[in-house]
Order: structure tokens, then sequence, then C-alpha cells
């Protein structure tokens, strides 16, 4: 899934698209830096066929790219320096099956490549230009890291949220009609966690523990869960205290939490689905 991004640099503004856990920053926003916005390509594909850049080219896709066709590369290598020799990004990617660049078509259309690539990309175009590059990507870097340890604290917050709510619930509710001995009130706390472990993420925390060892060692499958699966889950605390409350039994308890969390999984997952539409009205 590929998710973007804008940085300014230099009055420039540059897309940057995350596509497989790494960034590839639009070298054709770059070039309008030093030329106008027709022109862009014409100064990737000067910057393509100097040698300098193929050899760096070459050898990040033979670092990182195992299905880079060598033999095609060197043909290009030898070729460099020619008058009559041009190269266009489409042309490198097809005949080497690079990955280190691509062409996207249609919105956030243009040439991107890899950040490593996209900042020796910046030398080319100025020196000046690459630092405030970098400048403005790790800027960009920080706010992200940010929003993810925001995010982070908000699924602990949800995973937590109702549980006082939830365990007063089992400790009122629950333990009184057991005779579970004082020592083993825990036993009645884990199986309703369990109860709602099972009813959103289909196995129980030990057994995910079994499967999980190295991770179980830090962490607890709820710290695994999406956005809305930890929407769902403080929500399904409230629910299960409610019923408990009313009287019902762990099993009528087990069929309405499901009916509600594949309800309300469902409702999320569309307004999702709705949010990621493109705005029909920039095409109006």
């Amino acid at each position: 899934m590929k998710k973007t991004a804008l940085i300014t640099v230099q009055d420039v503004p540059v897309t940057v698209m995350h596509v497989d856990q790494s960034d590839y920053i639009s070298l054709t926003d770059m070039a309008k830096a030093r030329t106008d916005s027709a022109r862009a390509a014409d100064v990737i594909k000067n910057w393509l066929r100097a040698r300098s850049t193929l050899e760096f080219l070459g050898t990040w896709e033979i670092m990182y790219n195992p299905a880079f066709k060598v033999v095609e590369f060197d043909h290009f290598k030898s070729e460099a320096g020619l008058h009559t020799f041009t190269l266009s990004a489409k042309e490198w990617i097809e005949r080497t099956n690079a990955i280190g660049i691509y062409v996207q078509a249609g919105r956030y259309g243009g040439t991107y490549a890899h950040k490593d690539i996209a900042f020796e990309f910046g030398s080319a175009i100025s020196p000046v230009f690459k630092l405030y590059l970098l400048k403005e990507y790790q800027r960009l870097k920080d706010e992200e890291n940010d929003r993810l340890k925001l995010e982070w604290s908000a699924k602990r917050f949800l995973s937590k949220s109702n549980y006082i709510i939830h365990t007063d619930a089992v400790k009122n509710y629950v333990l009184p009609k057991r005779n579970y001995k004082k020592d083993m009130e825990w036993l009645a706390y884990a199986d309703e966690a369990d109860l709602l472990n099972v009813v959103l993420f289909g196995c129980t925390a030990r057994a995910w523990r079994e499967a999980n060892p190295e991770l179980a060692k830090h962490s607890n499958i709820r710290d695994y869960a999406s956005i809305p699966e930890l929407t769902v889950l403080s929500n399904l605390e409230t629910h299960n205290a409610e019923l408990i409350k009313q009287g019902y039994s762990k099993e009528e308890r087990f069929t309405m939490l499901q009916q509600i969390a594949q309800y309300q999984l469902r409702v999320l997952a569309e307004a999702e689905q709705i949010k990621q539409l493109p705005d029909q009205t920039e095409n109006q």
C-alpha cells in the first residue's frame, strides 16, 4: 500500500511515497528546482546518461535487488559518455529490472527514486538543494515517529481504558457465583479477558504466547492489534461488563459479543475505505 507525504524544499513541493517499507522521493518534483515542469523529464534523462550516475544506480541495485540484470547494466555503462547515448527512467527499469526507480502515472505521477538515489540526484541538482532536502526529509521522519509514538500510546490507552470497569464487573458479578478460593481470583479475570481475546482475535492469550515466544517476552497479543481492533475491544469490554450485570451466561455473552465485534469491525473497515477514496471534487 502506497502512502504519500509532501515536503517543501526551497519553496519546491516534493512528494514522498512510502512503498513496501521504503521511502521513494519524486525526482520529477525535485527537477522543478532546476527547470520548469515541462522540462523536468529532460533533467532526469540527462542525469541518467552520465557514467557516474549509472555506476551509482547499478551498485545500488546489485546491493538490494537480486533480480537485477547485470548484463544489461554493463551494456548501458559501456555506452555512457557517447554523444548518441540517451536513457529514460522507463527504459532503465524495463531493461535491467531495476527497483530503485519507478515511474508512476496518474495522480502523484512522475519518476520516483529510493531515498538513497534521490539524495544522489539532489547532489546533481545542487548541493545546497540536497542539504535542504535532507533537512526536510528528516523533519518528516521525526513527525512520523512522533505520530507512531502517539498511536502506540493511544492503542495502549484503548486496551486499558475500560479494563477497570470490566474487572469490577467480573469481581462483583462473577466471583460471588463461583467457589474459587481467594488466591484464584486471577483465574476469573483471565477467563473473561480470554473470552474477549477469542471473540476478537480468535485465540487465547496463552495460545498467542506459545506461538510467539520471543514477542511474548516483551509484549502481548493486544500490542499487535490494529487501531480498529482495539477500538472494538474497548467497546466489547463495556458491553461485556453490562451483560455480566444482566446475568447472561458466558456462552450467551460469547455469541452476542461475536456479533457486536463483527458488525463494528465491518463498519470501521467501510469507513476506512470511504476515507481512502479520491476526492471527486478534484476532478470536477
